[in-house]
């Protein structure tokens, strides 16, 4: 088991209640993941400093994030979130509810296109973005309907040619 010594008191508790009250939508879509590429973990509701990511993948720096009915209430929280994951080298992902649900399949597929842009090395994020001074954009991903998968990637969804 990984311990946790640099989150603060009661973050690994916070996180398994927020992993026990997860909505639908992000459990799908973690299943999903999963199933599509089973040689990454992926974390559900992980604590990255003060934050808890949604989804995690840490060997990729990524970060995906499922907006819920009350997200627009949450806008600065998300921007501040953002902001500190980014600066850590982690890109962000965000997905809705909705897209989730009805299109659980162009979601994973636009999580694979991003994941093959980073092993293409074409969008690696730095250790720390501040230190280097890259520039990042924010993902607001709306799921395609169909695929774009290359023949030569490495990351793959399961099933799919490598």
């Amino acid at each position: 088991m990984r311990l946790y010594a640099n989150q603060p008191i009661g973050a690994v508790p916070r996180a398994r209640r927020l992993r026990r009250d997860a909505p639908e939508p992000e459990r799908r879509l973690l299943q999903g993941l999963r199933e599509a590429f089973p040689d990454l973990k992926w974390r559900h509701r992980a604590p990255i400093g003060p934050f808890y990511a949604d989804i995690l993948c840490f060997s990729e720096r990524l970060v995906v994030e499922v907006d819920g009915d009350t997200h627009a209430a949450s806008v600065d929280t998300d921007t501040q979130r953002e902001a500190f994951m980014r600066n850590e080298g982690f890109r962000t992902l965000r997905f809705t509810n909705a897209d989730v649900m009805e299109n659980l399949e162009g979601v994973v597929d636009t999580i694979s296109l991003s994941l093959r842009e980073r092993s293409d090395g074409s969008s690696v994020p730095p250790a720390r973005a501040e230190q280097r001074g890259a520039l990042f954009t924010r993902h607001w991903a709306r799921s395609p309907k169909a695929s774009g998968k290359g023949e030569d990637s490495q990351i793959t969804k399961k099933g799919s040619a490598a």
